[in-house]
């Protein structure tokens, strides 16, 4: 999107559950549970590399040379078409996750990708190039729907924030690759200078082809179909070294189809309509849109796909220096996503979106000024300090931006219309990403540093919603979630799954965690 062992502040209902001296290092099958976890994490990687990898592209003579040099419109449409190949399977994505299960729509998505690699390695005109692009992407949105899923609902309570923010964190890692293979293959005077990197992007997705079989099927998934045997099973030989009779476990099994249940009995309708016909569900899509369009429309897009049109325009058109702030860039967020993947539940999902917020409004307010001062003075101080502002803007975006957008989509969308929900953000995304990269480089080109502007403001009403909107979920299980946004109903499913009882005469654990749970809502 590796964090180290966290510290169990675990969730309202699980905490007392949860054997302390458990760890992620000092257990086999935790181990073994976060091996896998991460063949799911690298989904992300394979869009990070795509990104980074068009925007070292473009500082390639040889790349640029053998299509005609791209500019404005087709250089738009070359980086927006992977985009527009994702818009073609959302209509698909959440079928197959809900149908064949999280494990075979990512294998689906997995082999796609593979062929559309092998297409975009051998392409021998522009047209072929971008026909691959649109097939990467339409790969990419079967094994990004399901993936972060699959993370959320096989890992261990304890580390299961920390691992879902890490999945977008593992962006910058396929950003990072990108950024230092085009680094590397820049000397090679031949179109292998661009073809290397081109074949490399399918480097995820053999791994997962390969090892995807071994990894655990989601268990709500498996409820959901009526095999819950096979469910009680991989909680039990994951989460509790095969010890079905665990508390933990059994905890997690009986919530797991309380929550299941309850919602194929009272909400009938789980299609799409479901998004919008209760008021919980339009408060999560509220967010969910609304954070997925902010995570693409906060100014990042400048410097994640057109970085060297930005540094030509400060005069640093070098190519090895393009390309070694870009790969130096990468890291740099790959090192501040990660920190702050770690601190997911000490500090919590609100006060993280709004520092994020605040800093980029900062940052990026500080970029424009730099930007407009070189264009109307052209001082070699006001470049510097551009470049500055864009690491220190990116740390900034990487507090909340790069772990928690996924993380949050998923753990505030109930089972019944996760894969749904979580399309629509992911859709999201790939409209605002559309927009950006097409109307970028051409707006670039007609107005210069006062398009800054227009971000600026943006930012601005950014701040402004998370603060009003934005709710904190820190320490609640995924069903727990459910209580802030849907009421009476999730606590009655709450409670059935927790085995709250009126009990006059007895003063049971069920009922102190019901009054812990409600007393921290």
């Amino acid at each position: 999107m590796a964090v180290g062992a966290v510290a169990n502040t675990g969730s309202t209902g699980y905490s007392r559950l949860i054997d302390p001296n458990r760890k992620w290092y000092n257990n086999r099958r935790l181990i073994v549970l976060n091996f896998w976890i991460c063949l799911l994490l690298i989904t992300s990687s394979t869009n990070g590399y795509d990104g980074s990898m068009m925007n070292g592209l473009q500082s390639l003579t040889q790349w640029s040379d053998y299509f005609h040099k791209p500019r404005g419109g087709k250089l738009g449409l070359l980086n927006a078409i992977q985009n527009i190949g994702s818009l073609a399977a959302y209509p698909f994505a959440p079928y197959f996750s809900d149908g064949i299960g999280r494990r075979y729509t990512i294998l689906m998505g997995a082999v796609i990708m593979i062929i559309a690699t092998t297409i975009q390695t051998a392409s021998q005109s522009v047209g072929m190039f971008i026909g691959a692009r649109f097939l990467i992407g339409f790969g990419v949105t079967f094994a990004a729907n399901s993936a972060p899923m699959l993370v959320t609902e096989i890992s261990y309570p304890s580390y299961r924030a920390p691992l879902t923010s890490t999945y977008n964190s593992l962006w910058y890692l396929g950003s990072i690759i990108a950024a230092w293979t085009t680094f590397g293959s820049f000397k090679i005077n031949n179109t292998w200078a661009w073809r290397i990197p081109s074949a490399l992007q399918a480097l995820p997705s053999v791994f997962q082809v390969a090892l995807i079989w071994f990894v655990p099927e989601s268990p709500r998934w498996l409820v959901s179909k009526g095999r819950e045997e096979q469910a009680l099973k991989v909680l039990a030989y994951y989460h509790a070294n095969g010890n079905a009779e665990d508390p933990l476990v059994k905890h997690e099994f009986e919530e797991i189809k309380a929550a299941i249940e309850l919602d194929r009995t009272v909400t009938a309708n789980v299609g799409w309509k479901s998004l919008i016909s209760k008021p919980g569900n339009r408060r999560r899509m509220r967010i969910i849109i609304a954070i997925a369009f902010f995570s693409q429309w906060s100014g990042n897009g400048l410097a994640s796909y057109y970085l060297n049109r930005i540094l030509d325009d400060i005069n640093i058109t070098d190519p090895t220096i393009q390309l070694l702030i870009n790969g130096i860039l990468q890291i740099w967020n790959l090192a501040w996503a990660l920190l702050a993947s770690g601190f997911v539940d000490r500090l919590g999902r609100r006060l993280l979106f709004m520092m994020s917020a605040v800093g980029m409004f900062l940052f990026f307010s500080a970029q424009t000024i730099c930007f407009a001062v070189h264009s109307e003075m052209g001082t070699k101080s006001a470049a510097n300090a551009l470049i500055a502002f864009i690491f220190l803007f990116y740390a900034a975006y990487d507090l909340a931006f790069t772990p928690l957008i996924v993380a949050y989509t998923v753990e505030i969308l109930p089972y019944p219309i996760r894969a749904k929900g979580f399309n629509v953000f992911n859709f999201t995304i790939s409209v605002a990403l559309i927009f950006n990269q097409y109307v970028n480089p051409i707006a670039l080109d007609n107005i210069g540093w006062k398009y800054y502007i227009v971000y600026v403001c943006w930012i601005a009403f950014e701040c402004v919603f998370l603060y009003f909107y934005v709710v904190e979920t820190k320490g609640l299980t995924l069903e727990e979630t459910a209580v802030i946004f849907d009421g009476d109903d999730a606590k009655e499913q709450l409670a059935h799954a927790a085995g709250i009882k009126e009990d006059d005469e007895k003063g049971s654990n069920s009922s102190v965690h019901a009054a812990e749970l409600s007393e921290k809502i």
